[in-house]
C-alpha cells in the first residue's frame, strides 16, 4: 500500500474519532449544534494544526483539504443523533479520545519522522499531535485540560512516538509497521489507563 495513502486514511479514522469526542463533551455541556460542531471541528483539527505550524507546514493540511472538515462534521451529527443510546453502553469521550490520541501520535511522529528531526523531537511532536485536539476542546468548555489532570495520557502519547522512533530508527522496521505499533500501544494503554484507572503520581 501506498505509504501517503496509508497516513492520510488514517488520519481522516482518527479525524472522525476526535470529533466524537468533541461532539460528545459539548453535548454533556448543553451547547446549541453550532457549538457542538464547533467543538468537533477543533477537536478533529487542533494537534495537526499545530504540528503544521510547527514543522513549516503551510497552511496546514486541515485546510488545504475539505474531507477533514466533512469529516468533522459528519461525526458531529452522528453524535449529537446517537448519544443517548451509545452512552447508554460505554463513555463515548474516553474511548473515542483513546483511539483518536493513538491515531493522531503515530502520524505526528510519522510526520517529524519525514523530517529528519531528532528523537526528542519526533516523540515531542507526535505527542503535541496526538494531545493538541484534546486540549484545545477542554479550554473552550473551560475544563482543565485533561493533559493536566493525570490520567495515564500524555504518557500513553510519549511511549508510543518512542516505540516508533526506535523500531524504523534503530531496529529497521518499515515505516508502516512502526507506525501501527505507535497506534496500538497508545491506544491501547489509554484504554487500560481507563478501565483501571491508573494516573500519574500528584500532591494531595
Amino acid at each position: 500500500m501506498d505509504k501517503q495513502f496509508f497516513i492520510y486514511a488514517f488520519d481522516l479514522f482518527g479525524t472522525f474519532f476526535f470529533a466524537i469526542s468533541g461532539a460528545s463533551v459539548a453535548i454533556k455541556h448543553r451547547l446549541d449544534i453550532l457549538g457542538l460542531i464547533t467543538l468537533s471541528v477543533f477537536t478533529a483539527a487542533g494537534g495537526g494544526m499545530l504540528r503544521d505550524i510547527i514543522i513549516g507546514e503551510f497552511p496546514p493540511v486541515f485546510f488545504r483539504d475539505i474531507n477533514y472538515f466533512i469529516i468533522s462534521v459528519v461525526a458531529g451529527f452522528l453524535t449529537f443523533l446517537f448519544y443517548d443510546k451509545i452512552q447508554k453502553r460505554i463513555d463515548i469521550v474516553k474511548y473515542a479520545d483513546a483511539i483518536g490520541l493513538g491515531v493522531f501520535t503515530a502520524i505526528g511522529a510519522s510526520k517529524a519522522y519525514d523530517f529528519n528531526l531528532n528523537m526528542l523531537t519526533v516523540v515531542s511532536l507526535g505527542t503535541l499531535t496526538g494531545v493538541g485536539g484534546g486540549a484545545i476542546r477542554d479550554i473552550l468548555v473551560r475544563e482543565v485540560p485533561i493533559v493536566l489532570r493525570a490520567d495515564f495520557y500524555a504518557s500513553a502519547s510519549i511511549i508510543g512516538a518512542s516505540l516508533y522512533y526506535l523500531l524504523v530508527k534503530y531496529l529497521g522496521f518499515p515505516l508502516d509497521i512502526g507506525f501501527i505499533f505507535c497506534f496500538i500501544t497508545t491506544t491501547f494503554l489509554r484504554i487500560i489507563a481507563i478501565k483501571k484507572n491508573i494516573e500519574l503520581p500528584k500532591l494531595g
